[in-house]
């Protein structure tokens, strides 16, 4: 069972890993596409899951999801237990 986090914005984070979770590198705006928001909401929240480690930044534009990111869609990780690159 997945254990998101209180700075988590459900269910648009968990669609967001859900969709770089097929291992593709995809772009906000294919994204935004994908899971029916504006590409500055998904911006936004790619922001914020980058800061906790959950993607990675690949290139300008570019993102993928990092093994953190894996560890939570299949609830070995506590979102919780992350801690804020900014922190």
């Amino acid at each position: 069972m997945r254990q998101p986090g209180e700075w988590m914005q459900l269910p648009t984070d968990e669609r967001i890993l859900e969709i770089l979770d097929s291992g593709l590198l995809l772009s906000p705006q294919v994204i935004a596409k994908n899971i029916d928001k504006s590409r500055v909401h998904v911006n936004r929240r790619l922001s914020v899951l980058v800061e906790y480690g959950l993607i990675t930044r690949v290139e300008r534009g570019y993102y993928e999801i990092a093994v953190p990111g894996v560890q939570y869609l299949e609830g070995e990780l506590d979102a919780d237990d992350l801690e804020s690159d900014s922190e």
